[in-house]
């Protein structure tokens, strides 16, 4: 199954039950795995690592809603996630964000991070969130900004890096140039949905690449990688993609990288995959909210 949208912001979608061929050469889909509820972050040469179980625990806030397809959540109400995935506290001597102005952040990936089937994605639910809490925000990217306007009467970043259909090398294609041009506080990457039905093997070995780049080239930046999201098609090998990246994250860490791990995964019900494949609203908030457990401490 796949779904993909142009860099202008059109999107097209081909569908059908099993991981299936990508349209327009560069189809994009979500993935479903299993999350490990293992979670690492370092900051300078300090490492911390949190476990639960399979998977950890998660809570969600009043305003989230968890329907049927059709779920939706407000971009003016938080839906924010707790997960246990998002690691133990930040160690105070790394610090991301400036002291004044805006934190710029990076989404990448694919069109989960374009936001396909619901505009500006999670971007919008992350904005709000930070924005409430009296955080100053911004997104980079060279994509073609899509979102609302306004959020909670602020002109909201549209700017992002999430292309529809890339597969992970194609999004390290991507780093330094043109990803990186506008140099990122935090980078937020979920990548692999692609290539769970196009390549799944070595896509762990291709994260990990990935993940490297992005540590030598922004080596001042908080680097958040998630697990994938469900993709109930593909969910044999997201469950074997998705087991491997706690690993991938504290191997890294470990030796002094600013490198995060969220679990993305970990009750994340098919029922807010709006089209099978790409969150509603209401899952995009869902992502939201995990993405700001995980940096909201580095926030300023």
């Amino acid at each position: 199954m796949a779904c993909s949208s142009a860099s202008d912001g059109s999107s097209d979608g081909s569908g059908g039950s099993g991981g299936g061929a990508s349209s327009s050469g560069s189809a994009q889909t979500t993935s479903a795995g299993e999350g490990s509820g293992v979670s690492s972050t370092t900051s300078g040469a300090s490492s911390t690592t949190a476990t639960s179980g399979s998977g950890g625990g998660a809570s969600s806030s009043s305003s989230s809603s968890a329907g049927g397809a059709g779920g939706a959540s407000s971009s003016s109400s938080s839906a924010a996630e707790g997960t246990s995935g998002s690691g133990g506290s930040p160690d105070a001597g790394f610090q991301p964000c400036p002291a004044t102005g805006a934190c710029k952040i990076l989404p990448l990936g694919d069109s989960i991070t374009f936001g396909l089937g619901s505009d500006g994605g999670y971007r919008v639910e992350l904005f709000h969130l930070a924005t409430q809490d009296g955080h100053e925000v911004t997104f980079t990217g060279s994509q073609p900004g899509n979102g609302p306007a306004m959020v909670d009467g602020k002109p909201f970043p549209r700017n992002h890096e999430g292309i529809s259909g890339e597969t992970i090398q194609q999004i390290a294609n991507r780093i330094p140039t043109p990803g990186l041009r506008e140099m990122p506080h935090i980078v937020l990457l979920h990548a692999g949905t692609n290539d769970m039905y196009r390549e799944p093997n070595g896509a762990d070995t291709r994260l990990g690449a990935l993940i490297d780049e992005l540590i030598a080239e922004a080596p001042d930046a908080l680097i958040v990688v998630s697990n994938i999201i469900p993709f109930p098609s593909g969910a044999n090998a997201v469950s074997t993609y998705n087991a491997k990246i706690p690993a991938l994250v504290e191997a890294r860490a470990s030796k002094g990288a600013h490198v995060l791990f969220v679990d993305q995964f970990k009750d994340f019900p098919t029922s807010e995959l709006g089209d099978g494949v790409h969150p509603n609203k209401a899952g995009y908030a869902r992502m939201a909210g995990r993405w700001y457990d995980a940096i909201s401490d580095y926030l300023r």
